[in-house]
């Protein structure tokens, strides 16, 4: 896959990658590269050289602008529910990182909720992984997933449809 957005979404996966895991989820908006400069032309230097060659041969070059301050929360769904852009944003990308265990691993979980976090992280057959999904105001969306266990950037996994409840979170944030 070579489209602006995924070409975005796997630049975006390997600047989260670079800090390492367990971090906190991260958001940004997707901005078209050249538009951005037509707006904000001193931005040319910021962004440098690669960035600019990239926004004249494609339009559709997307730019990553990470959102300082996402509060930190047990429930995603209501920081997303509260999220609205501007007309400039094209797209939202979202990293976050989970736990994965195999269905199995959920039965005979702990009542109390901080002892059923426990036992399966604990579990053996356990994965960790980082999810970053991108939606476009026009619905398109590209979704990357990266395993704790075979974090190499040649590793990442990238398809449509990898987690679709976030995807619909996501692009919820865009509409209205």
């Amino acid at each position: 896959m070579t489209d602006a957005l995924t070409r975005a979404v796997l630049e975006t996966e390997r600047h989260v990658a670079a800090a390492g895991w367990d971090q906190p989820p991260r958001l940004f908006a997707l901005v078209r590269t050249a538009g951005m400069l037509r707006r904000e032309p001193g931005l040319a230097q910021q962004l440098g050289p690669q960035a600019v060659q990239a926004a004249q041969r494609d339009p559709e070059h997307l730019t990553s602008v990470e959102q300082e301050g996402v509060p930190r929360t047990s429930s995603l769904e209501s920081v997303l529910g509260r999220l609205a852009w501007g007309p400039d944003v094209d797209g939202v990308a979202l990293m976050v990182e989970r736990l994965v265990v195999p269905p199995s691993a959920e039965r005979d979980l702990p009542d109390a909720p901080d002892a059923a976090v426990e036992h399966l992280a604990a579990h053996p057959e356990r994965a960790d992984v980082r999810l970053l999904v991108a939606v476009l105001r026009d619905g398109e969306h590209v979704c990357a997933l990266r395993q704790r266990g075979h974090d190499e950037d040649g590793s990442v996994a990238v398809g449509p449809d990898l987690v679709p409840g976030l995807v619909a979170a996501l692009q919820a944030t865009l509409e209205g």
